[in-house]
């Protein structure tokens, strides 16, 4: 659970930082405002998948005890891949934007294999969520009926 929170923490950090420099870069190269870069959508991106579904995980891991698998192992090291590859080349996409320079198929295909790895993780997630919920080993549930057990008075 540590390393999950420490990597939402960690995009919610970089989100943050790439909506500065989303700013400061497209103002220092004179870029006309209103006009689309990918630069913009970083932002977005990187606290949503990075932040945000990385919390909505922590919570469901602390439900279900998901993180001691091997399953869940990989769908968090293929998601981060996911998440890296794909803001790193919309941040790229989005600098040649600014600069005036013009996209190519490279990042474009690095931008998919981002996806892909996301779009995988995301199956591995389920899987993993799946498991747990079907054989109904909730680690909060359980602790919760033990505890109530515990206290509750003898007749």
């Amino acid at each position: 659970m540590k390393k999950i929170f420490n990597a939402a923490f960690t995009y919610m950090i970089i989100g943050v930082l790439s909506g500065l420099f989303y700013r400061e870069f497209t103002k220092a190269s004179d870029f006309p405002s209103g006009e689309f870069t990918q630069l913009g959508l970083v932002h977005t991106h990187l606290l949503t998948l990075g932040f945000i579904v990385l919390l909505i995980i922590l919570a469901l891991d602390k439900v279900f005890g998901l993180s001691g698998t091997k399953l869940f192992s990989w769908f968090f090291w293929l998601y981060n891949v996911g998440v890296i590859l794909t803001a790193g080349a919309m941040v790229w996409h989005g600098s040649l934007t600014v600069l005036g320079d013009e996209s190519n198929a490279m990042i474009d295909g690095i931008a998919g294999l981002g996806h892909i790895a996301l779009s995988v993780s995301l199956v591995l997630f389920f899987l993993s969520l799946r498991k747990k919920v079907v054989t109904g080993k909730a680690v909060t549930g359980k602790a919760v009926t033990e505890g109530a057990e515990a206290t509750s008075p003898s007749r």
